[in-house]
């Protein structure tokens, strides 16, 4: 199955709205010291995992597009309303490892290592910005898509298309959870380029 997105209007539209479809209802707290409410079981759907993941390319190309409105401070503030919404780096640690690092930065498990890959300005990460690349289309194009209850993992190919035409494509593979509103959050993202013999 292909997913396609395009870039939105507005950057503040696509803040992964989609990500809290068909949340469950939530559980009200049974104790005194219980701050927040704690969702009721509901396995995620494949529907779900899909809108996650047109939600994701389509912020991909919100930020690419903010970062030449209005510069890279404009984006990076994008970027991180889009990390908070997508990823679960207020739960603990993410599996987030991008296409293009080297060690010993490889793998990123804080938000901060997740900001600097997206949108580079951090003199701890040697990154330039992914998402400042210029892309306009983000299309989606899974292998499998795995069911576990209350998570979801999904593998497949992400074809990305920048301002003049060219595509990249990667190999990539997300893992979903529900948090404790219901919506889906980003728990593992491991993204490679796909193997060539030559």
């Amino acid at each position: 199955m292909r997913l396609r997105s395009t870039a939105l209007a507005s950057a503040v539209a696509v803040l992964i709205p989609a990500i809290g479809l068909a949340a469950p209802a939530l559980a009200q707290p049974t104790t005194a010291d219980t701050q927040t409410a704690i969702a009721v079981y509901a396995p995620i759907t494949v529907a779900e995992v899909e809108a996650a993941q047109r939600a994701w390319g389509d912020a991909l190309v919100a930020i690419s597009r903010e970062y030449e409105r209005g510069g890279h401070s404009a984006a990076q503030a994008l970027a991180e309303q889009v990390l908070d919404s997508a990823y679960a780096y207020n739960m603990g640690p993410v599996l987030f490892k991008p296409t293009l690092t080297t060690a010993p930065n490889t793998f990123r498990t804080s938000r901060a290592g997740a900001l600097a890959y997206f949108v580079g300005g951090d003199p701890n990460y040697p990154d330039t910005g992914f998402a400042l690349r210029g892309w306009r289309n983000v299309e989606i194009e899974n292998a499998g898509i795995v069911i576990t209850g209350n998570s979801a993992t999904s593998m497949g190919n992400v074809h990305f298309t920048d301002a003049n035409g060219a595509r990249t494509t990667v190999d990539k593979t997300w893992g979903y959870v529900r948090d404790g509103e219901g919506r889906l959050r980003i728990v593992l993202h491991h993204s490679s380029l796909p193997f060539s013999a030559n």
